[in-house]
């Protein structure tokens, strides 16, 4: 745990209207979480902030209050630099190096701001003033729940916070069922339950709101695109331009799929590699020993959690699938 939160909410208040609060570009449901329950929080605490997001996210996350409010910086650089500009008061949350926000983050750099970082991730950069950031807590979520408890005032923690919150702790969480789930997030979750956060809500909104069309790249995902390899201990699966255009892939379509692989008896670590025509992206999940995020950050520019990782590559798909068949030689020991 690294603990330097020196400030109380009394405090914040001098920065109203000149706060911004941003996370990691295709934030997921634990980035959107965390960040939309600071906003409602001090929206309820009487404290204006604004939530900038460097690229836009998954629809199914659209549902959470405040969404309205937020700014997306892609494609709108110009109104998101000024209210930057003006700021004075910046969090970053779920994200641990300015590298995570793209070109936003190299603005960022030329700000006169105070910042404060609220992560989960390992080895955050020195590029905060005050921070709160554990790698034994389930979620940047589960973090911002300490932050409101702890140094703020749980009084203005609504049920539009607490909606958001249970957001987070069940994405990062796979619905209370990874390693990374303690009694310290279950605690967080009845509190919030307390607090007005309805599960079942929750639960339909984010998984069972579902496109026709991704259904479908999920039927033809799950048919044709899974091998085995490693004496079947590693699940590989690719998704090519063509394929993401034939199904209208939009943000988020995607979610969960390399999750698919590490459901097969027997697989001890998933690959989920996609080409983004830029660039190929790539997401790692494991059971047991197998580090995902050292293995992602020794080969493919990446890291992340232990059993969850992802990387890029500049290469092509097949020649980025080689580099990966190839790495994973040094890994051996792991999957024994």
């Amino acid at each position: 745990m690294q603990n330097t939160i020196k400030h109380t909410l009394e405090d914040l208040k001098e920065y109203s209207d000149k706060i911004v609060i941003t996370t990691h570009h295709k934030p997921d449901g634990d980035a959107m979480g965390s960040s939309l329950a600071l906003y409602n929080y001090f929206k309820a605490a009487g404290i204006k902030s604004k939530v900038i997001t460097p690229t836009d996210y998954a629809d199914f996350l659209w549902w959470m209050p405040g969404h309205e409010d937020v700014l997306v910086y892609e494609g709108n650089e110009e109104d998101a630099e000024k209210i930057m500009k003006e700021a004075k008061l910046l969090y970053c949350l779920d994200f641990n190096a300015l590298g995570r926000i793209n070109d936003m983050g190299r603005f960022l750099e030329t700000c006169d701001l105070r910042i404060i970082l609220i992560d989960h991730h390992r080895d955050p950069q020195d590029f905060d003033d005050e921070r709160l950031c554990s790698i034994n807590a389930s979620s940047t979520c589960e973090l911002i729940h300490q932050y409101f408890t702890a140094h703020l005032d749980p009084q203005f923690i609504n049920q539009e916070a607490a909606q958001c919150i249970y957001t987070g702790l069940i994405t990062d969480t796979g619905s209370f069922r990874y390693d990374s789930t303690s009694s310290t997030t279950i605690r967080v979750a009845a509190d919030l339950l307390d607090r007005g956060a309805v599960p079942s809500v929750i639960y339909d909104k984010i998984f069972d709101q579902n496109r026709l069309e991704r259904l479908k790249l999920m039927g033809f995902f799950l048919q044709n695109k899974i091998e085995l390899i490693e004496e079947g201990k590693v699940a590989l699966a690719t998704l090519t331009t063509d394929e993401l255009q034939k199904f209208n892939v939009k943000t988020g379509d995607t979610e969960g799929f390399v999750n698919f692989g590490l459901s097969i008896a027997g697989v001890k670590m998933s690959a989920l590699i996609i080409d983004r025509s830029v660039l190929v992206k790539m997401s790692f999940r494991s059971k047991g020993e197998f580090p995902c995020n050292t293995f992602a950050a020794e080969n493919f520019n990446g890291g992340g959690h232990f059993n969850a990782a992802g990387g890029a590559s500049n290469l092509s798909l097949e020649d980025t699938v080689e580099k990966f068949k190839t790495a994973l030689k040094d890994y051996s020991k792991y999957l024994e």
